[in-house]
């Protein structure tokens, strides 16, 4: 279970402090699909941030599974079982997809199969990628998804995605929210998605709308949707199939 109690993030700004999150309280069961949403400069991604420990909140704090992990560096986090997949992946040229996996995973050990199953599950010819490097000749689409198989390889109870759909094109689109639906069908991780995109809304079990740094609503998603939907002005919305 995923705990935040009274986290706020401020940072200065001409002089006084500027309040990015403010006072958010959350408590996310285990296995559910969440997904947090909002318009753009909200505090989503600061948020996400805050939990996997890429930012210090100034207070508050943050439990997961019963440890408290607010003061605890990205490593010790990782080895709890939380894990972040950035909006723009990280690409590492000379490095194979079955190095990187190797290490997700933790182990020397990972056999040719088991790499090649990883894949498979996001939906790759585990033939055309296990021994390509991470490097610029892979697409958006690509790296995303092998960035997914690392997470799976690491077997992390938590796992933290910003705006997935984030520079994809339609049909890798298509196959990373079959991957998150088969991930929470076999109730594999507790998922926290930040998107503004209906189909991966349509996935959630509970929403998270954060707007000016707070929790507007929570709740399941056949309760919250429908009252976003109805908040939303004509041509103006955040939640578009373009994403921004």
């Amino acid at each position: 279970m995923l705990e935040i109690k009274h986290l706020s993030y401020q940072v200065p700004n001409a002089g006084e402090e500027l309040g990015i999150l403010n006072n958010i309280t959350l408590t996310i069961g285990d296995g559910k699909l969440v997904v947090v949403t909002g318009p753009n400069g909200g505090g989503k991604t600061t948020l996400a941030k805050a939990v996997m420990g890429l930012i210090t909140p100034t207070g508050g704090s943050i439990c997961w599974n019963g440890h408290d992990v607010t003061q605890m560096n990205i490593t010790e986090r990782a080895k709890l079982g939380i894990s972040y997949g950035f909006q723009q992946p990280p690409r590492f040229k000379g490095l194979r997809v079955r190095d990187l996996l190797a290490l997700a995973a933790g182990s020397d050990a990972l056999t040719h199969d088991e790499g090649c199953q990883y894949l498979t599950r996001v939906g790759l010819c585990a033939h055309d990628y296990i021994d390509r490097e991470v490097d610029a000749s892979l697409s958006g689409g690509e790296v995303k998804r092998i960035e997914i198989a690392t997470i799976l390889a690491r077997k992390s109870g938590l796992m933290i995605f910003d705006e997935p759909e984030a520079g994809i094109d339609l049909w890798s689109f298509a196959r990373l929210t079959e991957t998150f639906r088969a991930i929470h069908q076999r109730r594999e991780a507790t998922l926290m998605i930040i998107s503004h995109q209906e189909r991966i809304i349509d996935l959630a079990d509970e929403i998270v709308l954060i707007r000016e740094g707070t929790v507007a609503q929570h709740g399941p998603r056949a309760q919250v949707l429908p009252s976003i939907l109805s908040d939303t002005v004509p041509g103006c919305s955040y939640m578009t199939e373009g994403g921004k």
